[in-house]
C-alpha cells in the first residue's frame, strides 16, 4: 500500500447527546406520560435500577422541565427533565427522556424498523430494504449511519469492570474512493470495541486510528490499562499499541506463522500433513518449557524433510520462540487471532456488498462504527451454541440485557450516546 499523508478532516464522529433512552413498553409509556406523579415514580425506579443510563449527578435531583413532540409522530410525546446540579459552566442541564420504542429524531418506531436493520447484518442493500419496507434507500442509509455517532466502547460495555484486559488488533485492507485504506480493528471478549479508517499503514496513521478505542475506553475507566494485545508481525501495528499503552504486552499471533507455512507447503502433501501436525503439537504445549523444547525438535525435523520457502517459513516461526512463549505468562491472553478473524470475515462481506467506501472520510467512519454496533447487539443464530445462555455478543460480555428485542436493547444502551457524564 502506498504511503501518503493523512488527509482526514478533524471532525468529531462521536457526539454527546442529551437523550436518555429507557426500557418501557409503548402502551405503558402512553399511560403515564400525562400523569406527572406516575411518570416520576417510573423515572425514579429507572434511576435506581439502571444508574448507568443517567448522568452521574442525577442523584442531586431533577425537575420535570417540558415536553417535545413532532409532526412525524403526532401521537407520541417526549418529556424533558432539568437536573438540579449545574454543569461546569454553571448552565442548566436538560435531558430528553425517551422510551426505546421510538427512534431518535422521531424517524420511526423501533418495532417497525427492527427487521430492516436486522437484514442489514446479512448485507441486504438499502434499495432492497426500500423495496420491501418502503421509504427510500437514503432513509435507510441515514438511519444506519446515525448509529456511528454513538460511543462504541461505552455503548457496548456498560460496566467498567467488564472492559477486556486482553485484546486483539489487526487491520482490514479496503478502499475509500478507489484508494487503499485500512480499518484498524480492536476486539475484546468477542465484541468489536474499536474500528477506524486509517489512510495509511504507517505507525502515525495506525496510532491515530487505534486512538479512538483508547479514548473511549478511558472515558469509561480512566485508569484502564489492558494487559496484552494479540497482533500479527506488522511492526507499525505493534509500535502503535506501544505508543498508546506503554505497559501493554504484545502477543504475536501463532496462527499467522502457520498460515505462511501452509501457503508455501501445501504442494508437499504428506510432508505438509506431518509438518502441520508437528506445528500444532508445538502450539498445544502445556507450558513455556515444553513449548521451547518442542520448537527445538521441530527445526531439525524441518531441515531434514523440507527445503526452500517452506523451510524458511519454519525457521521464521522458530526464531520467534520467545515472542510466542510470552503468552504462557498471561493465561488470559489470546495466542491466535481466531476471535478477531471471525468478526473481520463478516466485516469483509459487508464491505464487499457496499462496494467499499465512497465520499468523505467521516461518513465512512460512521458507517463502519454503525456496522460494529449492529454486529455487537445483533442476535445470534438460534442454532449457535452461544445462543443457549446469551442472545448477542454484547449480552455475553455484559451478562444482562435491558430488553428482549435486540434493537430495543441497543437503543437503551445508546443512552446519552453511551457516554456517562
Amino acid at each position: 500500500m502506498p504511503q501518503r499523508e493523512s488527509t482526514k478532516t478533524k471532525t468529531k464522529v462521536t457526539r454527546p447527546q442529551k437523550r436518555i433512552t429507557l426500557p418501557i413498553e409503548k402502551e405503558r409509556y402512553n399511560e403515564i406520560v400525562d400523569d406527572c406523579q406516575s411518570y416520576r415514580n417510573w423515572l425514579d425506579e429507572m434511576i435506581i435500577k439502571h444508574p448507568e443510563l443517567f448522568p452521574e449527578n442525577i442523584s442531586d435531583g431533577y425537575v420535570l422541565h417540558d415536553d417535545r413532540s413532532s409532526v412525524k409522530l403526532e401521537d407520541f410525546r417526549l418529556r424533558r427533565i432539568c437536573l438540579k446540579a449545574r454543569d461546569v459552566m454553571g448552565k442548566k442541564q436538560v435531558f430528553t427522556i425517551a422510551p426505546s420504542a421510538i427512534m431518535p429524531y422521531f424517524v420511526g418506531m423501533t418495532d417497525e424498523i427492527e427487521k430492516a436493520l436486522f437484514l442489514r447484518r446479512f448485507d441486504v442493500p438499502f434499495w432492497a430494504l426500500a423495496y420491501v419496507f418502503g421509504r427510500d434507500d437514503q432513509y435507510w442509509y441515514r438511519l444506519e449511519n446515525h448509529f456511528g455517532r454513538y460511543n462504541l466502547v461505552q455503548t457496548t460495555v456498560k460496566d467498567p469492570e467488564k472492559l477486556p484486559r486482553h485484546l486483539l488488533a489487526d487491520e482490514k485492507v479496503t478502499w475509500l474512493n478507489g484508494e487503499e485504506v485500512v480499518i484498524a480493528t480492536t476486539v475484546g471478549d468477542d465484541c468489536v470495541l474499536g474500528v477506524s479508517v486509517a489512510l495509511g499503514i504507517d505507525t502515525p496513521n495506525l496510532t491515530e486510528a487505534y486512538q479512538h478505542f483508547k479514548d473511549e475506553a478511558l472515558q469509561l475507566e480512566p485508569s484502564y490499562q489492558p494487559e496484552t494485545v494479540n497482533t500479527d508481525g506488522w511492526e507499525a501495528t505493534q509500535k502503535a499499541w506501544h505508543s498508546l499503552f506503554s505497559l501493554i504486552i504484545i502477543i504475536e499471533c501463532f496462527l499467522h506463522a502457520f498460515i505462511k507455512i501452509r501457503g508455501r507447503g501445501r504442494h508437499l502433501k504428506e510432508t505438509f500433513r506431518q509438518l502441520s501436525k508437528k506445528v500444532w503439537e508445538v502450539y498445544h504445549a502445556v507450558d513455556a518449557n515444553a513449548f521451547r523444547s518442542q520448537i527445538a525438535e521441530l527445526l531439525p525435523w524441518a531441515e531434514t524433510n523440507t527445503t526452500g520457502y517452506v523451510l524458511e517459513a519454519v525457521r521464521k516461526l522458530c526464531s520467534k520462540v520467545d515472542r510466542f512463549a510470552l503468552a504462557y505468562d498471561y493465561p488470559g491472553a489470546h495466542r491466535t487471532s481466531n476471535m478477531l478473524d471471525r468478526h473481520m470475515n463478516l466485516m469483509d462481506r459487508w464491505l464487499f456488498s457496499s462496494r467499499f467506501f465512497h465520499g468523505h472520510w467521516s461518513s465512512s467512519e460512521r458507517s463502519i462504527r454503525a456496522w460494529a454496533l449492529l454486529h455487537n447487539f445483533g442476535p445470534y443464530c438460534p442454532r449457535a451454541s452461544a445462543m443457549q445462555p446469551f442472545s448477542s455478543p454484547a449480552h455475553q460480555l455484559n451478562g444482562f440485557i435491558y430488553h428482549a428485542n435486540w434493537l430495543h436493547n441497543l437503543m437503551i444502551s445508546t443512552s446519552m450516546s453511551g457516554i456517562r457524564r
